[in-house]
């Protein structure tokens, strides 16, 4: 399967509960910091809910 390198590049300071929640299930915990998930449909809705505050390459 395709990875995808998950980059948190905005703070979730003043952001509703839930958006905190699914950056810290997508293993996210400090600004700037990366991990490396694999594409799934639960991973891309994840992303989807929290675009704004992060950015997604794709790993080969």
């Amino acid at each position: 399967m395709a990875q995808l390198k998950i980059t948190q590049t905005r703070s979730v300071i003043r952001r509703p509960q839930k958006q905190k929640d699914t950056v810290r299930a997508l293993g996210l915990r400090k600004l700037n910091q990366s991990v490396v998930q694999t594409d799934t449909p639960q991973i891309r809705g994840m992303i989807a809910k929290v675009h704004h505050l992060v950015t997604v390459e794709e790993v080969k």
